[in-house]
């Protein structure tokens, strides 16, 4: 039986959630080996003269130990 674990990453982007999400996903991946997924817990944005400005994203990332 393989053993999880499950960190928590916050990242962002001025284009979107998706990308801030995959941002988080490859940051995690230059320290993680064998990342089997990831959930967006929330979602966020910075709002600067009544414009969005940057897009965040609040990320599990799980992945296996061995």
């Amino acid at each position: 039986m393989p053993v999880m674990k499950v960190i928590e990453i916050m990242a962002s982007s001025t284009e979107s959630w998706e990308d801030a999400t995959k941002k988080a996903v490859k940051h995690a991946g230059k320290s993680l080996k064998h990342i089997k997924s990831a959930f967006v817990q929330s979602q966020s944005v910075v709002v600067k003269d009544n414009e969005v400005s940057e897009f965040r994203v609040n990320v599990k990332i799980t992945f296996e130990v061995k």
